[in-house]
Order: C-alpha cells, then structure tokens, then sequence
C-alpha cells in the first residue's frame, strides 16, 4: 500500500501523525489477512511498534504486509513501513505486528482460516517467530484477565 504524507498528515513539526501511520499499519494488515482469511477480519491486537525514523511531510509511505503466522482462527500480519524521499533515498520508519480474527458472515463468531504453507526458509522463520509471538500474547492476555478477576 502506498500513501503521500499530506500536510494534514503531519504535526507542526512537519512529521507524519503516528496514528496516521497506525490507521494506514491497520489497513495494510487488515487487506493481507482479509484476503488470506477469504473473508471478514478484525484487528484484535497491535504490538511491538518501533518507530525508528520520522516520516516527513511530503515523503511517500510505502506499507508491506505479510502474514507471518495463522492459528485456528487468528491471523498475525507483520507490516515493514518505508519512507521514500521524492526521487531519491528509501528508508525504514517503523515495523509492527497485527493481529486479526477471522470472522463468520454474522459477524459474531470467530471462524477457522487455512494454515499457512510456508514455502521458503524465511517464510518458515517467519511463521516460527509468529508463532512464538502469538503464545507470548496469550500469556499476557491470560495474566490481564487473572489480575482484573482477582
């Protein structure tokens, strides 16, 4: 996905808004696990949000999205975001994982998606990474719930 950094997409400091960049972080990774879901997703999760280099007002933002893991029915996209000076010089601003869930057509109940076939050793990485990340989320959403039930 690709977007220009409008001036009505930066601060006064003539940098990209970080929620700018997290709404267009969110549709990329929305559009990679939709088409592999085949179907209705929604954002259960963002984490690990680095941003490592402003964006500037006029820069374009080139946003990559990849499925790095599936479960039953949850999906985890990694999405690379580039800045690109006009004519010139591609740089990485930031990185992110989302997490989506796969949907029934009622909207209500999560549905099971196909598993991932990785093909190479770095989609295999990925996948492993994933995966590891994904357990990581469970064990903290399950340590969340305890403290807020105690």
């Amino acid at each position: 996905m690709t977007q220009l950094v409008m001036p009505q997409d930066a601060n006064n400091w003539g940098t990209a808004f970080g929620g700018k960049v997290l709404a267009w972080i969110d549709i990329a990774a929305a559009i990679a696990a939709g088409r592999h879901a085949d179907g209705m997703v929604v954002t259960a999760a963002m984490d690990d949000v680095h941003f490592i280099r402003p964006i500037l007002r006029g820069d374009v933002v080139i946003l990559k999205a990849r499925v790095n893991y599936v479960g039953r029915s949850s999906m985890e996209v990694g999405v690379r975001v580039e800045g690109e000076v006009w004519g010139g010089e591609r740089y990485h601003a930031l990185s992110a994982y989302v997490t989506f869930a796969a949907l029934d057509p009622d909207k209500r109940v999560p549905r099971q998606v196909a598993a991932l076939d990785p093909q190479t050793d770095e989609e295999r990485r990925r996948a492993a990474q994933g995966e590891a990340r994904m357990l990581k989320r469970r064990e903290l959403r399950a340590t969340r719930l305890a403290r807020l039930n105690t």
